[in-house]
């Protein structure tokens, strides 16, 4: 997944990271917004030097939440 290089991600990671909430979907990489986004609610989680910021607090609602 060469976008997961955009952002500073290891492909790896990002098979593995799920949305922190109750559903647990996969997330998708956003590279232009910079964000993972939960592809079941929406959710986007910012990506801060390569580190994705897991914190339901800190996420940009989508229309689930």
């Amino acid at each position: 997944m060469a976008e997961a290089h955009l952002l500073g991600l290891d492909p790896l990671l990002l098979d593995l990271l799920r949305c922190p909430l109750p559903h647990h979907a996969p997330l998708r990489i956003d590279p232009q917004a910079g964000t993972l986004v939960c592809t079941e609610c929406g959710a986007a989680f910012p990506v801060i030097d390569g580190l994705p910021v897991m914190l339901v607090e800190e996420a940009d609602p989508g229309p689930g939440l």
